[in-house]
């Protein structure tokens, strides 16, 4: 086994072997080796490529020798997913140690959790904000941190939790390891990156290069067409596991109830849910319960199923490397795989956009029968919006009378005119000679 090279503690190794891991991926050939000796790593490998493991298993060395019972290696990412995902890969990879992992995340009892913690855990993989909460409450001791992992610093940026990220570095000890890992380097991961690393070692795997076992195809539709469209197609296409992205949670939700109206076993995962049904869906399709996932990008971070057979983007996303990270879901472990993207006129800047940063054409296709001049039913008379009625206005002189006599005069009758219109008066309500007197509320006396 080529991880024996590494040199890693019998008990790790005898986890790793168990967990079925052969040949290092790139990143843990490079990343391994410089965590084990100390250093301050800058990570730049995108979701899928084996980075839990490049910095789970030197950790899990490291913490084999020293004392116990202590929070020595904090692991901050950015959703409950990736959380319970990395602590499931320490639990797998370690099974053969004593060394314990605990969660820390919102949507959760927070009691619960406080009592994991007093029992004694030497890593802890959390979220900012719950993370936050337990320093605040002083139910979490971090003085003994020696290693911390940003992982997806990126996302984090995203989300708004870089404000959440510095406060909490201003809890931990100074003198410590730190691993950042990143999909991409925006400015402010930049410097972040330059304020919390010490002359790190820079690793990057891979540029933007989408996988070459997936294939390509835009569907361009009008916007209003493109749940039909989305029908059409996963009934005339022979699918597995079907991940399916929208820009918002709010379309995620409603895609993934018309998709079981309409007959497929769907979930959606976006922000709106409790954790508990995040997770139901989420074990739903990886246990094959749900065909088809609906999420929004935030929301997916965590999804590792290796029977993902399609990736469909309903919505474009809004970069080339947010495509790149969304089609990534499929074609792993040497299968092949298949991205569909629903693409409106609007969306040609950012098509060639894609295009260009990975270097070929994308296939545009059609679906022969279906139907794509059918009309907008908001531009349809059927749900056009009902004509108002006219309705008499007061001229000028009248408002202002009018105005005047709410303000200053008491609420009163206006006598009609014998042609019946109304009369407008001075220090007088008026109304309609139709219409039956207004009442007011008198005002409250003092006292």
């Amino acid at each position: 086994m080529e991880f024996k090279r590494f040199n890693l503690n019998e008990k790790i190794e005898a986890g790793v072997t168990a967990a079925g891991y052969l040949t290092p991926t790139p990143i843990q050939d490079q990343a391994i080796p410089s965590v084990m000796q100390g250093r301050d790593v800058m990570g730049l490998a995108q979701t899928g490529t084996g980075k839990t493991a490049a910095f789970a298993l030197p950790i899990l060395h490291r913490l084999m020798q020293g004392s116990h019972g202590h929070v020595r290696a904090l692991i901050i990412a950015p959703t409950r997913e990736l959380a319970e995902q990395i602590h499931v890969a320490i639990g797998e990879l370690g099974r053969q140690t004593r060394l314990k992992s605990v969660t820390v995340y919102g949507g959760v009892s927070m009691n619960a959790q406080i009592e994991k913690l007093k029992r004694g855990a030497e890593i802890v993989v959390a979220c900012p904000g719950r993370l936050l909460d337990h320093i605040n409450q002083k139910t979490i001791n971090l003085s003994h941190v020696e290693v911390l992992v940003l992982d997806e610093a990126d996302h984090m940026f995203d989300m708004g939790f870089l404000p959440d990220i510095r406060r909490i570095l201003s809890h931990l000890p100074k003198k410590r390891q730190t691993l950042l890992f990143s999909a991409t380097m925006p400015e402010e991961i930049r410097r972040l990156a330059h304020d919390v690393l010490t002359n790190p070692v820079t690793l990057q795997v891979s540029d933007t290069a989408a996988p070459i076992t997936v294939t390509h195809a835009l569907y361009p539709v009008s916007e209003h067409l493109k749940t039909a469209l989305l029908l059409k197609l996963l009934r005339h296409t022979d699918t597995e596991s079907v991940l399916i992205f929208t820009r918002t949670k709010h379309r995620a939700k409603r895609l993934g109830e018309q998709l079981g109206k309409a007959g497929y076993k769907a979930a959606s995962l976006q922000g709106n849910l409790s954790q508990n049904r995040r997770q139901a869906a989420l074990n739903g399709f990886r246990d094959g319960t749900f065909q088809v996932l609906v999420a929004t990008d935030i929301a997916a971070r965590g999804i590792d199923v290796s029977q993902i057979s399609h990736v469909i983007n309903y919505d474009i996303p809004n970069t080339p490397e947010a495509y790149v990270h969304r089609i990534g879901r499929t074609g792993r472990a040497a299968r092949s795989g298949d991205a569909f993207t629903l693409v409106t006129s609007e969306d040609n800047v950012m098509v060639r956009t894609i295009e260009r940063v990975l270097g070929f054409h994308l296939e545009r296709r059609t679906v022969p029968d279906f139907d794509y001049n059918v009309i907008s039913p908001k531009k349809g008379s059927e749900f056009a919006r009902p004509t108002r009625q006219p309705q008499h206005r007061r001229p000028d002189a009248a408002r202002k009378s009018y105005s005047q006599g709410r303000t200053s005069a008491q609420p009163g009758a206006a006598k009609p005119t014998s042609s019946g219109k109304p009369c407008w008066q001075p220090g007088k309500t008026a109304y309609v000679a139709s219409a039956p007197p207004r009442r007011f509320k008198q005002p409250r006396r003092a006292g």
